[in-house]
């Protein structure tokens, strides 16, 4: 059936529901796993003064050191269940767009995401990334809660 499992995380504990939820998956499937997780571009969360205080260096740095530690859970726990998995830390680019360019480049047959949820104000003002793979991705995606 699914022979690849994208696992999209962004660290979160929501996210660490589904990546249990992917990883159980896989395990029962004897698929493999690549681990992801999107760090947006510095100028989508650092507007105006902000980017004066903050400079693009550190906020390269910051991300990096956040990604490999996300990214080192999951391949621990994959470990820990003989699951074969390879991660991907995609910088500079939203997420929902560098989840499913990702699945894509790496031959995934199956997208695993969280979703927050959020509904009303929250969604517009935030948005949905679940949301928008669903309805980008051309790959099956299952959405965990």
């Amino acid at each position: 059936m699914f022979k690849n499992i994208l696992i999209a995380t962004d660290g979160s504990e929501l996210a660490a529901k589904a990546t249990k939820q992917g990883l159980d998956l896989a395990k029962d499937l004897g698929a493999r796993v690549t681990a992801v997780t999107v760090t947006e571009p510095w100028v989508a969360v650092a507007p105006g003064e902000v980017a004066m205080a903050f400079p693009i260096k550190e906020y390269d740095e910051s991300v990096s050191a956040n990604a490999a530690h996300i990214l080192a859970a999951v391949e621990s726990e994959a470990k820990e269940r003989g699951i074969p998995c390879t991660t991907l830390h995609v910088k500079d680019q939203f997420p929902a767009e560098g989840i499913i360019e990702t699945a894509q480049s790496q031959g995934c047959d199956l997208i695993v995401m969280a979703s927050h949820g959020r509904r009303g104000l929250m969604r517009v003002l935030l948005g949905s990334q679940a949301t928008k793979v669903l309805t980008g991705s051309t790959i099956p995606v299952l959405v965990c809660r």
